[in-house]
């Protein structure tokens, strides 16, 4: 099944008078339960593909099919909703409201759902946040303030943020890109569990190691997909170095 269709994406920004075409025509399709990599270049349009797929940028031309829902033709409201009910969002830069602590940070996108404005949807809420940050091993920060953790604690935690609400997509823009060589090793053996247990993800990276661990990879250059290659699910880091060495000639094929 089809999570997300994109037909002739474009994406145009006027800057000083002039035109700057930074997503041309871009057309994919992200099928369910789906672990899809999106690389390129420096300034290929990655970060803006991302953001105009998932609605937090506007399309100037183009579609977004959205289980059957044209996100392109929604209501900045409608579409707000769209993306705190079913869709999850990892960053590199780990965002977190300081004032709170580490579980708080966790349950807010939870308490502002419908589901959260209701006493049993709060238990409910408050049972699934205990249960992310069990899985994802940082249970014993919850009651942290942000700046008590490492790195790599802060990105689980974002990760647990990111499906409290049972997304069905989660949009991951260089999750490991602020952290340590063994840190982006756990973060990214996170979403590969996640990913396996059904969630889809659309990850965008310029780490081929971390690229190598999705399913399949888009290769933007100038606005365009240029090119694409399937490594098929990952279950094991055995594979690891044979999926990166695949992944590596491809790259240098395309000039990387």
């Amino acid at each position: 099944m089809k999570t997300l269709e994109v037909s002739n994406l474009c994406k145009t920004y006027i800057i000083k008078k002039r035109q700057n075409n930074v997503l041309r025509n871009v057309n994919l399709t992200i099928h369910e339960g789906e672990m899809l990599g999106i690389m390129g270049p420096s300034g290929s349009g990655k970060t803006t593909l991302l953001y105009t797929i998932s609605g937090m940028d506007s399309a100037t031309a183009g579609k977004v099919d959205f289980f059957g829902r044209e996100l392109t033709s929604l209501k900045a409201g409608d579409m707000s909703d769209v993306r705190l009910n079913e869709m999850g969002f990892v960053f590199q830069q780990m965002y977190m409201l300081k004032n709170l602590s580490v579980y708080d940070n966790i349950i807010l996108p939870g308490y502002q759902t419908a589901e959260g404005k209701t006493k049993s949807g709060r238990k409910q809420l408050n049972e699934r946040a205990k249960l992310l940050m069990h899985k994802l091993g940082i249970s014993e920060i919850a009651e942290n303030d942000v700046n008590e953790v490492s790195g790599g604690q802060l990105q689980r935690a974002c990760i647990c943020r990111s499906m409290i609400n049972n997304p069905r997509i989660i949009f991951a823009d260089e999750p490991t890109g602020a952290l340590n060589k063994q840190n982006s090793l756990e973060v990214m053996e996170e979403l590969n569990h996640i990913n396996r247990e059904g969630t889809t993800i659309m990850l965008v990276t310029h780490d081929m190691k971390v690229a190598s661990k999705c399913g399949r990879v888009l290769y933007i250059e100038d606005g365009d997909i240029r090119e694409e290659i399937t490594l098929g699910r990952r279950e094991s880091a055995q594979e690891d170095r044979a999926r990166e060495r695949t992944l590596n000639d491809w790259l240098i094929k395309l000039g990387w």
